[in-house]
């Protein structure tokens, strides 16, 4: 089955929506599309080449400081999801945009689309700081219109 990503070559992870995953209404809770994209989100990074251990030893990490999130279908226990994710935007210095994209297999119908903004932070302290030249050099080129990128 074709899937009609938003932007080329996402990366990709695989859940299906389990019984404790469905709130009241039968439909799955919305808190777990978040901890979806976080999942994702995370895996891609580790993809690309920087961990929570490396953000640890650094004292820098990318924190999220807006998440928006468009609920576009209910889905249900069972369903089969793709999260799809995407860098679209790192300016070198601060920040750092992610996009998402959750996908119901059985019927490729788009449930959910997702955004973050990340902005660098020193972790000792919380405070804004630049981010360090390895994530440039790895976060960058992975920017999906970025020339790298498309290359790959």
């Amino acid at each position: 089955m074709e899937f009609a990503w938003d932007l080329p070559s996402p990366y990709i992870e695989t859940v299906v929506v389990e019984p404790q995953h469905v709130d009241g209404l039968q439909h799955t809770n919305n808190a777990e599309y978040v901890r979806w994209c976080q999942q994702v989100g995370w895996g891609h990074s580790v993809a690309l080449g920087i961990d929570v251990e490396e953000y640890q030893a650094r004292d820098r990490g990318m924190a999220i400081r807006r998440g928006e999130y468009d609920y576009l279908q209910a889905t249900r226990a069972g369903d089969r999801l793709l999260l799809g994710t995407w860098l679209v935007h790192c300016d070198g210095r601060l920040n750092i945009r992610r996009r998402f994209q959750i996908i119901r297999a059985e019927d490729a119908v788009t449930v959910l689309r997702g955004q973050w903004d990340l902005v660098c932070i020193e972790l000792s302290s919380g405070r804004p700081r630049r981010m360090p030249q390895r994530f440039v050099d790895i976060y960058q080129p992975a920017v999906a219109d970025h020339p790298a990128a498309a290359a790959e």
